[in-house]
Parts: C-alpha cells; structure tokens; sequence
C-alpha cells in the first residue's frame, strides 16, 4: 500500500496559517467576559428545554462497552425521517440547536454528546474514534434510529466518528452531511491542536479554553447567551480529563490516512461536504472535485457556508439551509 503524500497548502490560506494562533493576551481579556459563567446543573432523564420556541427532551442510554457500559446524553426534537447530529470540539449537542427547531417539523432530530462530552460518559476507555463510533452506532440501535435508516450531519470530531458509522454501516445511512473535517487532502501545519489537546493542561480553565478556540478559529461574533451555554457544556465534571483522551488515543495524520486508505471508498449515501467559507484550517481549495475522493458515494455536493469554522453558530440560517439541501438529495 502507497503512502498518501501531503497536499501543499494554497498560497491563500498559507498567509493565514502564519499568524492564525491567537495572542494569550488577547484571550485572558476576552475570557473575564465570562468570569462570573456559573455551572449549569445536570439533566435528568426526561428533563425538557425551550429553544428557538421548540421544545427539546434529554436523554440517557446505556450501551455496551469498555467490558462494562458506555453512558450516552443525546436530546431529541420533532418526529418523522430521522437527523443525528454530532457535534465537534468544544462543543455539545448544543451546537444544533438551531438546526433542530427548524426541522422538527417533519423530522425526527437526534443530537448527541459524543463520549467524553457535555453530559456523556467520562471514565476511561477506548477514545479511539472508531472505537467509540460503534459504541455510537449501538446506542443508535438501542433508541431504534437503526431499525429503518437516518440521515446523518456531523462537525469536526463528530464527523471523524460519523466517517466510521456510514463506511461501515451503509446500509442504515440514508445521506451524510459531511462538516468541516479533512477528506482527501491534508497538511500538519493545519493542525497545530493536535499536539496541543494532547495536553490536559491546555483545557484546564474551559472559559479559557472555548474563548481561546473559538477566537482562533471562529470569524462571526456568538451571541452571549449562546456562548454562556457552550463554556457551560463543556464544563461539566470530567470534560477537561477525557477530551484529550481523543488526541492521545490517535493523530490527525492516522485520521486522514483511515480515510484515504478505506473510508472515503467506504461510504456509499449521497454526501453534502459541509465547509465554512473561510475556515482557516480547511482550506476550501481542498474540497474541489469532492466526487473524485468519495468514488462510490451515490451522489456528492459541496456547499461553503458563511463565516469560519463554527458556522451552525456563526451562521444558523444559512446552515439550516445546507441541510435542506441535504436532505432533497436523491437516495433511489
């Protein structure tokens, strides 16, 4: 088997990347916006939530894994074809919000917190990505999404996860919204985090840490409330322990070549490639000609939504719109 060679990055975002790592003084300032952000309590089994004037419902599920069991949060909206959303770093189901009351209406949307994440599962164990998408995909079975088959949109993490369950569970998989995350080209100096979430120290203080990642990487202002909620989902017990499990268990360099090596030929739903416009660590250069990379794919588009990397926050409507696009795609 060849070794994959590593795609030089366009001149374009080439300029970006050399002074994309924001300054500590600048994020020690903006974090005391958030100084007096209290804990948000923990849900229950049940528990219910007004967003965007739709009702949401928290859930538990227990699944086998880890030689025990795996706790998963997810939060359901709407009923009718089925939407999963996985969200990426850091993040929470939260991340859709918007999204899933725009589309309950005739959908049934399934946000989860991935292991290690908001209100999920925080022990030890496998954090290999592939590991903990089957984990997923048997909690996906144990609240019946695997009985007929779901549509299924996914960010940055989420969509590494996402990339294991519709290569190996086509089957089930009726379309991919494929969100910002590296498909066929890559290069490391895009993705300097890899190194740095190997530290627990780096996420330590998580008002810092989601100001700092989102100030890096993020172009369109969150409103505050929004912005409360995401520092609070990602300060739950055991958060700032388990997340860097993920990038001690692998690198972003075995991601890609998983993807080149098997996945992308893998994956056979018709596929939405999902990119923010200016993302500084996706160059949106790489995602021309997407059909080539994902050969078997029934069919595959691209959109590039407004903003940087958080665009289902940075830009709700718009990415609302994506998915609809999603969703029209033909599957016979």
């Amino acid at each position: 088997m060849s070794t994959p060679q590593y795609t030089e990055v366009p001149a374009r975002a080439k300029k970006i990347i050399e002074t994309f790592i924001p300054p500590q003084d600048l994020i020690k300032e903006k974090s005391q916006n958030y100084a007096s952000v209290e804990p948000r309590s923990e849900d229950k089994e049940g528990d219910t939530e007004v967003l965007d004037g739709v009702t949401f419902t928290h859930h538990f599920v227990e699944v086998p894994g880890d030689y025990e069991t795996v706790l998963f949060h997810y939060v359901e909206a709407g009923s009718g074809e089925a939407i999963v959303f996985l969200h990426g770093i850091p993040d929470s189901w939260f991340q859709w919000h918007h999204q899933m009351a725009a589309l309950a209406k005739g959908n049934r949307c399934v946000a989860f917190d991935l292991k290690g994440y908001g209100q999920s599962e925080k022990k030890g164990g496998d954090y290999r990505h592939e590991g903990v998408a089957e984990q997923m995909y048997k909690a996906f079975e144990k609240i019946g999404l695997a009985a007929s088959k779901f549509n299924i949109v996914a960010h940055d993490r989420g969509t590494v996860q996402a990339d294991y369950i519709v290569a190996k569970h086509p089957e089930k998989v009726l379309r991919y919204g494929r969100g910002e995350q590296h498909l066929y080209h890559f290069h490391p100096s895009l993705a300097p985090q890899g190194d740095l979430f190997m530290d627990p120290e780096m996420m330590q203080d998580p008002k810092h840490f989601v100001v700092w990642i989102y100030t890096w990487i993020a172009e369109r202002p969150i409103p505050r409330n929004e912005f409360v909620r995401i520092i609070q989902e990602f300060s739950y017990p055991g958060t700032v322990r388990a997340v860097p499990r993920y990038f001690n268990s692998s690198t972003f360099r075995a991601e890609w070549l998983d993807r080149r090596n098997r996945l992308l030929e893998a994956i056979m739903s018709p596929v939405l490639v999902m990119e923010g416009y200016n993302s500084k660590t996706q160059p949106r250069e790489f995602y021309e000609n997407c059909r080539e990379h994902i050969p078997n794919a029934k069919s595959v588009d691209v959109v590039y939504l407004p903003g940087g990397h958080f665009w289902s926050m940075e830009s709700p409507a718009e990415t609302t719109e994506a998915i609809r696009q999603l969703l029209a795609m033909r599957i016979d």
